[in-house]
């Protein structure tokens, strides 16, 4: 009986750790879900991309790129800012999606402008 006993209390034990670490585990995203937006991180990406696409064909003018990486930088400390308290409102997201909105327009109109890289 003592070894059923001692096979159950084992058991038990792995049991609760188990537990344990699936509250970690759900405890951690939990907290991560409210000061992360995968969304901004690919935009912020994916417009990184667009303007080195935009110098290696000669579209942007190194001023544009400049002003372009100003911008950017300018989003990142926004994000930063927002995600210091340890949240991310959805008032302060949709503000970063404004901004990267705005930011993607002027990508878009300085390669198509009439200025290039000579």
């Amino acid at each position: 009986m003592k070894i059923c006993n001692k096979n159950v209390t084992k058991s038990r034990i792995s049991l609760v750790l188990v537990m344990v670490g699936v509250m970690g585990v759900a405890g951690l995203s939990q907290a991560e879900a409210g000061d992360r937006d995968p969304r901004v991180n690919a935009r912020q990406q994916n417009q990184h991309q667009r303007v080195r696409q935009g110098v290696r064909s000669g579209e942007l003018t190194r001023h544009e790129v400049g002003s372009l990486a100003r911008e950017q930088r300018d989003i990142r400390q926004l994000e930063r800012a927002y995600k210091s308290d340890g949240q991310l409102t959805r008032a302060e997201r949709v503000d970063l999606h404004r901004e990267q909105n705005q930011a993607s327009r002027d990508i878009y109109k300085a390669k198509h402008d009439e200025v290039t890289r000579d």
